[in-house]
């Protein structure tokens, strides 16, 4: 159950910090934040990672051998960096329309998947 709380609390957070990391390169479509500074911009992403915060820095313990969970330090990294691509594709197929998925991507990933299942063997 602990692996299960820590790949949605990581899922999660990526989701987030996606949001904070990309998400601002589509404020120029919105009226709301045309005129906004680099300041302002900053100051709202950091408010959006928060979130990425309050919900990786959980999902790390929980997760960590060192607190009753199931993955090695090395082990949790590796989960996080696929599902934040995971989650980054997702979310760049459905915000910006003019992004494309091309085969050399998709190979990419299958080898970074590759990673995660070396990572994983004993």
């Amino acid at each position: 159950m602990k692996a299960f709380y820590t790949i949605l609390l990581l899922i999660l957070s990526n989701t987030f910090m996606t949001l904070a990391w990309y998400g601002h390169l589509k404020f120029k479509d919105m009226t709301w934040s045309q005129n906004l500074g680099l300041v302002a911009i900053i100051l709202i992403s950091w408010g959006i990672a928060l979130f990425e915060y309050i919900l990786q820095v959980p999902a790390n313990r929980i997760g960590f051998k060192n607190y009753g969970g199931p993955f090695s330090l090395i082990e949790l990294k590796v989960i996080q960096e696929a599902i934040t691509l995971v989650v980054f594709v997702i979310f760049s197929l459905i915000v910006f329309k003019t992004e494309s998925f091309r085969m050399n991507h998709l190979i990419g990933f299958i080898f970074l998947i590759l990673a995660v299942y070396f990572v994983f063997k004993k």
